[in-house]
Parts: structure tokens; sequence; C-alpha cells
């Protein structure tokens, strides 16, 4: 007896779709985190009739909430193994997994601010191999020997002195294009005092942002240590405070065990921002950033916050890195000590340009990210670009911090 299956009209194609002989562009997403930045390239291809955007939700142990993700921006998905089947003119991957099993030329970008942490997984190091960052290593680069991706962008011109000593194959394929949260949150600089109003944040008082990585050494592994200080040490007048946790830290744990674990968080005026969430408004709109090694923290040099750390895996970080440079200038929290002295004792401190080192390594091209990504895709196309240029505008006004604030009900047991 034969067995009928229908696949999505976009692997199919033929005569189901109403517009036909477009390229076709699959969207590989992993994570929600690799999601967000990736919609920054994807939206690059938005109104051009010539192209059709294909999205797959990759197999990752951190891929929870990524088909919801999507649905909530209007994005269907075809299955990961009906994508493997077809064959595309381009895919645009922030991730390694599978990638060298599509049937399409590839396109890498990164997904944080530089190359903060050094691959984990050193036991396929070869004797004398260097232990670069994840996206500066063979193992990442590389498949049997051979480059995996049609293009890698970077950037900032130092990965390239870096990738010329961990992968120097990858070379012809890289380019330097910037960084879009550079440029967005550039863009927003100027609307912070809108992005404080729309917060909810009164005239006086101060935004405490707290930004965790994911993993070990992250602020939130240690926020047992820190949360009695944000919540019984900080004016409730004079301070608000939001929690920025990595997507992964949801996706691994589950966004229920999460909030069970900052139930303390309940009546204290603390909001959580979910793993969705645009965080850009927030780090604009802060007074004070206290974060770790993550992408976050180092996007706070952008802005007018007053940063702090927690203490940090030095053997965990690239030398070059951000975070590394961070980590010399910006002061460290002592969970034995009260909170808002520290706070205003940083403050003082801060002096102009403390963090314009760290700023300068976050993209060697400012405000070109757009304008230089839509080239690479569009000549890797073959298509002659649209007679316009890409927007890059400024990140939409947040939600009131009360909107994500943990309430009763939230994490507690059904």
């Amino acid at each position: 007896m034969s067995v009928t299956t229908t696949k999505s009209a976009l692997i199919e194609q033929g005569h189901w779709l109403t517009v036909r002989d477009c390229k076709r562009v699959l969207v590989v997403v992993h994570t929600v985190t690799f999601a967000q930045r990736l919609r920054e390239v994807f939206d690059l291809l938005e109104a051009d009739l010539r192209v059709q955007l294909v999205f797959t939700a990759a197999p990752h142990a951190f891929g929870t909430g990524v088909t919801q993700f999507l649905q909530d921006l209007g994005i269907a998905t075809v299955p990961w193994e009906e994508a493997l089947r077809a064959e595309f003119d381009l895919a645009l991957v922030a991730g390694s997994r599978g990638v060298h099993e599509l049937r399409a030329p590839v396109v890498r970008i990164s997904h944080g601010a530089g190359h903060n942490k050094l691959l984990t997984d050193v036991s396929k190091l070869a004797p004398g191999e260097l232990r670069a960052p994840g996206m500066l290593s063979r193992q990442h680069l590389l498949h049997e020997g051979r480059v995996l991706h049609a293009a890698v962008v970077y950037s900032h011109t130092r990965a390239l002195e870096e990738l010329a000593l961990s992968c120097p194959e990858a070379l012809p394929v890289a380019h330097v294009v910037g960084d879009p949260c550079v440029d967005r949150i550039t863009a927003g600089a100027p609307r912070r005092a809108e992005y404080r109003r729309a917060l909810g944040i009164e005239p006086g008082q101060r935004l405490v942002v707290v930004s965790s990585t994911w993993g070990r050494a992250s602020t939130f592994e240690r926020l047992d240590a820190l949360l009695p200080q944000l919540l019984g040490q900080l004016p409730c007048d004079g301070y608000r405070v939001a929690i920025m946790l990595h997507p992964n830290v949801f996706a691994g744990h589950g966004t229920w065990q999460v909030r069970s674990w900052l139930a303390a968080c309940r009546g204290r005026g603390v909001a959580v921002l979910p793993p969705e969430a645009d965080w850009q408004p927030l780090l604009i709109a802060a007074d004070y950033i206290i974060g770790d090694h993550g992408s976050l923290t180092a996007y706070g040099t952008l802005t007018e916050a007053t940063i702090l750390l927690t203490a940090g895996p030095r053997r965990e970080v690239s030398d070059r890195s951000p975070a590394a440079l961070l980590s010399a200038v910006a002061p460290v929290i002592l969970p034995g000590h009260p909170l808002a002295e520290q706070l205003e004792y940083a403050a003082g401190l801060r002096g102009p340009g403390q963090y314009d080192r760290v700023a300068k390594t976050l993209s060697s091209a400012p405000g070109e990210f757009h304008r230089r990504m839509r080239s690479v895709l569009y000549r890797l196309l073959d298509l002659g670009e649209p007679a316009l240029p890409p927007r890059v505008a400024a990140p939409p006004l947040p939600p009131a911090l009360t909107q994500w604030e943990v309430r009763a009900g939230e994490g507690a047991a059904p």
C-alpha cells in the first residue's frame, strides 16, 4: 500500500507557490540567542520578492523556545530533516551543529560581543593546537579538513589576526562587517530618557540591571550571594532592579524552575526579563550594570551606566576579548559589603573614557553592519542589492518593568 506524504510547500516548491523562481535562503536557528542575532541578518532580505526565506529549528541542547520565538514573529518552520534533504541558494547560521549536512553555501555569523569564551571541548585539539574561542577554532570552522562556510563574518579586524593563528584556512572566506548590537545601541542612546519613562523609572530613581550569561562562574550561578544584597540592601524608593538572564539559562533549566529559584523577588519590585525580550533598551536606560563575562556586560560599555563585575573565570575567557579587557577596569562586587555603598563608590571612581578601550573592541566598523552584511549576502546570492540603504533603527520602546516583575503564583508549584 502506498503512503502519501505532504511536505511543506516551501520544500516541494512547484505549483504550490504563488511567487516562484526566487533565490531560496535557509535560516537555521539552534537557540533563541541565535534567533535574536539572525534576525538582524534575515531582516536585510525583507521586501525583496526575488528572495524566499525558509526557516528551520535545528536540534540543540538549548533549543527550547525557538519555535515559539519564531511563531511570535509570524514565522513557520520546516522540519530539520526535510531542510537537510532540500537544496538552497544560501544558508544563514549562528552555530556549528549539523552545518556540514546542509546542501547550500553557508554564511556563519557570531552571536555575541567579540569572542569571549574559549573552546570548552578540548578533547579534539591536536597537540600544540591553540585553545581559541569557538568561532575562531578549527573545530567550528572545518569539517574533515575543509572549510565549512562560504562566508564567516566577524565584528572586528582583530578577529582576523587571531584567525591567522588558529585557523588560517578560513581567512579567504572571512569578512569584517561590524556588530549589529553596537549599531542599535548607538542609535538608541539619544532616546535614553524615553526608554526610562517607558520602563517606569521615576525621576531620582536609579536603575540597576543585573546581567548573567550561562554556565559556570556566571552571575546567575552565584546569585545566592548577590540576591540578598539586591533585595535587602537597596532602598525600594530609590532603586529599580531588572535581572537579565541568558536565554540558555531558561532553556537549560526550564522557565518554571528559573522563576521558582527567583521566588524571593515576589513583591520586591524586581523585574526578570523573559528570554525573548529585547534587552538593549534596558542597557541604555541603566544607571548601573552588574554583570559577568557575558556579552551583555560588554555591550554596557557603550552606555552611560557604571559597570560592576561579579567574580569571573579567567581561565575560560580569551585574553584579548572584551570581557578580559573589562575585567581590568571595572570594580568587582564583594558579597559581604553593603551594595548601595559599592554602587556609589564605583560611580565616583569611574573616570572619563574608562570603558573606551573595551567599547572599541566590539566593532571596527561602527554603524556599518547592516550595509556590509547585506553586501555579503547579495554577492553570494548573485543578485544586485536594493537601491536603498538598509535602515538602522533604534530599539523600540520597552514595556514597563512592572510587566516583568515576578508576581505571586509565578514559579509556584501547581
